[in-house]
């Protein structure tokens, strides 16, 4: 039991480091997650009116205009691949359980579903049941930045112009608090034009230079990489938060254990001690 104990206490302190660790990183992921988002949001919102003025030309980039068909997805899944954070990942490939809805659909209708981490995740590769999977780490990375998700929308793009799939979606754990993260999904292949909010005014029109086909074959690519940046950043901030709070629970049950432990360690040892003054006193009236 003392053996055991002290095993327990060091477990403790290693899942309390841990947790501090995971708390001092989160600021800043946070930080850096909240700053991206009034970025990859206004993005949004350009593209979308830049778009639909756009909408049913025949010059509109492939990037918007799609292929026309939805038979092939490429799911493009952001995990964490350091550990010790509880169902994070579970809970992002699930999706509850849409990731896995998308790769059925598509097997049912005989297609090919790609499955991608832009972070490494073995099980997301079991999902994929046998379809092509290819992984981009981001493990060595020690502050991730924009031309880390750069780089995946060059590969996400290239393999959309070869053909090998016709819809991307993006999923990802949005930050929202140190206890919740919200497990999202978003298309980024084709574009998913938002309709223009409603304002109370007199509508505004906009006159674009150059015409609007050449802006967005410009804007679309970028944007894609922006979105990807901000999935980045929003999943590495939730996973801080996951692990610190997996961590926390693991400190305050490992204290339970502790004080369990101890409670039989000391009964034991006060039963054996019983036990034995029993005997001695047996022999003594005995003898």
């Amino acid at each position: 039991m003392r053996v055991r104990i002290a095993s327990t206490k060091a477990t403790q302190k290693i899942t309390k480091a841990m947790q501090m660790v995971a708390a001092s990183k989160l600021r800043r992921a946070q930080n850096a997650a909240e700053a991206a988002r009034p970025y990859a949001e206004k993005m949004d919102a350009v593209i979308s009116n830049i778009a639909s003025a756009a909408a049913g030309s025949p010059g509109a980039p492939a990037l918007m205009a799609g292929t026309g068909n939805d038979k092939v997805h490429l799911l493009l899944v952001c995990t964490g691949e350091r550990g010790l954070s509880g169902a994070f990942n579970s809970s992002i490939v699930r999706l509850g359980p849409r990731a896995r809805a998308l790769v059925d659909e598509s097997g049912a209708r005989k297609s090919n579903s790609s499955v991608s981490a832009a972070r490494a995740l073995s099980s997301c590769a079991a999902t994929s049941r046998g379809r092509s999977s290819k992984t981009s780490s981001c493990a060595s990375v020690r502050q991730l930045g924009f031309v880390n998700a750069e780089d995946i929308a060059k590969k996400v793009i290239a393999r959309y112009e070869a053909g090998e799939f016709d819809v991307c979606t993006l999923f990802y754990s949005r930050f929202k608090s140190v206890i919740a993260q919200v497990p999202t999904a978003q298309q980024i292949i084709p574009l998913v034009v938002q309709a223009p909010a409603v304002s109370a005014g007199p509508a505004t029109a906009y006159e674009y230079e150059p015409e609007e086909d050449e802006i967005l074959a410009g804007l679309l690519p970028r944007n894609l990489a922006v979105q990807i940046f901000r999935a980045l950043l929003e999943n590495n901030a939730s996973f801080y938060g996951a692990q610190m709070s997996a961590m926390d629970n693991a400190t305050r049950h490992a204290g339970d254990m502790i004080r369990k432990q101890t409670l039989i360690y000391n009964r034991t040892r006060q039963a054996m001690i019983t036990k034995e003054l029993i005997e001695i006193i047996s022999g003594a009236e005995a003898l």
